[in-house]
């Protein structure tokens, strides 16, 4: 009899090892789950309760932090109420042949006159009277950045393939200039809003009136109009070709039909003709398009897409206003001074 039972015995052991083994599994498993949430609310529990010592350091404070708001508020409303006000308007511009670097100098030369104050030059450059020179206060011009000026920029120079494999997009970018946007803006600031109306001929005139910019723009239009003109009389003559092929076709359908057969041994290549003329069609009337485009678009040495405005809007705001930024600068100085307070407390209590 003992030895029948000593199998069963041996098999109840491992089942048992097997239960111990599993059981001590979902232990482990029990107790990573266990640590996982305990350390997710661990998390919540110190943003929570940072939040409140937030909450308790400007409850704690809300006396001297509102102290220093009004105090800086003073100086604030005093500056709000004695500054000039001044205004701006804005002139957008499309530079063609490479004359925005003209465009630059000027606008900054125009604004060198007004940081030295030159009256007398801002009179003469703009044929203004004496008031309204000196109420001028900044000439400023940048660029208005479209991604697609740059997408479009690399597509040309691409090209020239045998380039563009040593040169990759990123470092096009990279080297794309601010000059080489399409469209520009020029800023001007006045202490009085009507004068804007009467500056941006004079702005301009010096680059629309130079003689390499103009000789440049008729050579370019000149090629632009031989260009439009052949392509229109390629279209013209592919037009006929495209005539005369329907004219075959349809008259040797007619032939078929009335000879009762459908044999056709040159029917494939006069389809295969018609549909090269569709494809030139097609791309002669692209090329058209783009160079009448162009044509538009380098009609002038600069095109001007916006003018300034007859009346400038007013510079500033709540946000730029002294009234509130005083105030705003008191109350972040005090809580930068009470936290070093703080910190300070809190670093001698630790020493102890």
């Amino acid at each position: 009899m003992s030895t029948n039972q000593q199998p069963i015995n041996t098999n109840n052991k491992k089942n048992n090892e097997e239960e111990i083994d599993l059981g001590s599994l979902f232990v482990i498993i029990g107790k990573g789950f266990s640590n996982f949430f305990n350390f997710i609310g661990n998390i919540f529990k110190g943003f929570f309760h940072v939040l409140i010592s937030i909450l308790i350091f400007f409850k704690t404070n809300s006396v001297k932090i509102s102290i220093a708001a009004i105090i800086g508020l003073v100086p604030g409303l005093y500056f709000e109420i004695m500054k000039e006000k001044t205004y701006t308007s804005s002139l957008l511009v499309q530079p063609n042949f490479k004359s925005a670097s003209q465009l630059y100098n000027n606008v900054n030369y125009y604004n060198d006159l007004v940081e030295q104050k030159d009256t007398l030059g801002l009179e003469t450059a703009f044929k203004l009277d004496k008031e309204t020179a000196a109420s001028l206060k900044k000439f400023t011009i940048e660029p208005v950045k479209n991604e697609s000026d740059i997408i479009t920029a690399y597509n040309e120079f691409a090209l020239d393939t045998a380039t563009l494999s040593r040169y990759e997009f990123d470092d096009f970018k990279k080297s794309f200039r601010v000059l080489d946007y399409k469209i520009h803006a020029i800023r001007v600031v006045s202490g009085k809003n009507d004068v804007f109306e009467k500056l941006d001929e004079i702005i301009l005139s010096s680059v629309l009136e130079n003689k390499y910019f103009n000789r440049v723009k008729e050579l370019s239009n000149e090629n632009l109009n031989r260009t439009d003109s052949l392509l229109r009389q390629n279209l013209e003559q592919v037009d006929v070709m495209r005539k005369v092929y329907m004219e075959v076709m349809l008259a040797e359908a007619n032939k078929q039909e009335s000879s009762g057969t459908n044999i056709d041994l040159g029917g494939g290549k006069r389809a295969s003709n018609e549909l090269d003329l569709f494809n030139t069609n097609r791309f002669l009337n692209e090329e058209l398009t783009d160079i009448v485009s162009e044509k538009y678009n380098s009609y002038e040495v600069i095109n001007i897409i916006s003018n300034f405005q007859p009346i400038g809007s007013e510079v500033g705001g709540i946000i730029q206003s002294p009234a509130f930024k005083l105030p705003l600068l008191g109350s972040l100085l005090m809580i930068l001074v009470l936290v070093f307070l703080n910190i300070n407390k809190y670093l001698g209590n630790y020493k102890k």
